[in-house]
């Protein structure tokens, strides 16, 4: 009895010690995402003036008919500091990017096998690229969203709206952002099915589900509810989703062949 309660409790020991270890290794890289996100901050800070006439571009574009002059409003003294400081969060964010997806994976890699594990770098810059092209389409997208929001507000022109620079400054980062995390939608699925939570014939099978589920994400993550940007993102995303149905096939089959040999090297 004496040797079995010892055995418990050196293997309840060493169950405490993972879990410290693990809460210790995601504190650390919690910490570096934030150092991150605040030199990336910094930076934005300084580039605001820059940062300010590519972010008000799409609604120049989309007001040169009714404003001619372009111009966005600020309702208080501070208005102007205070979008200085949202810019620079939401650029530090961005710039921060690949230090958090790189900090995210080396977070999930013990999970993996070995030879899944030198797919970091991969991953990152898969990541980077899609959320990249994903902000893009978005910021392309603007002015015919923001047109297409006019008009329905409008449809007699007996409104004019008056846009504050906050609110639109908000709108188009949700927008980039919406379209950014869209885009990452087969990162995920991927990852989902290295790990083992899914497997390519359950995806397969949930293919009209996953349709409806994909138009009603996107409806929740674009702040505009218009049906251009609805459009737009939903169609990439389901491309998507096939396509990390033939990555996670593809997968599946390396698995086994590199069971296959190691079982016939152990034999």
């Amino acid at each position: 009895m004496k040797l079995l309660n010892k055995t418990k409790g050196a293997e309840t020991d060493g169950a405490q010690m993972a879990l410290m270890d693990h809460l210790r290794e995601l504190r650390n890289r919690v910490v570096k995402c934030v150092i991150a996100i605040v030199i990336g901050m910094i930076v934005c800070y300084f580039l605001y003036e820059w940062i300010y006439k590519i972010l008000a571009r799409p609604y120049c574009l989309s007001a040169e008919a009714v404003h001619e002059d372009c111009q966005l409003y600020i309702t208080d003294l501070l208005g102007g500091f205070v979008l200085r400081m949202k810019v620079a969060m939401y650029g530090g964010v961005m710039l921060a990017l690949p230090v958090l997806l790189w900090q995210l994976w080396r977070f999930v890699v013990p999970g993996l096998y070995k030879n899944e594990r030198r797919y970091t770098i991969a991953f990152v810059a898969v990541s980077l690229v899609l959320f990249a092209l994903g902000a893009a389409l978005a910021y392309y997208t603007l002015p015919a969203m923001l047109e297409w929001l006019r008009g329905a507000a409008s449809p007699a022109d007996s409104l004019i709206a008056i846009q504050t620079v906050d609110r639109y400054f908000w709108l188009t980062a949700m927008m980039m952002v919406g379209f950014g995390l869209g885009f990452e939608f087969p990162v995920l699925l991927v990852a989902l099915q290295m790990v083992g939570v899914l497997d390519p014939k359950t995806l397969a099978s949930f293919r009209r589900q996953a349709l409806v589920g994909i138009v009603v994400l996107v409806a929740v993550i674009t702040p505009g509810g218009d049906p251009i940007s609805l459009v737009v993102l939903s169609v990439p995303m389901y491309l998507f989703y096939e396509l990390s149905i033939l990555a996670g096939r593809l997968i599946l089959r390396r698995r086994r062949k590199a069971d296959a040999a190691a079982s016939a090297g152990a034999s």
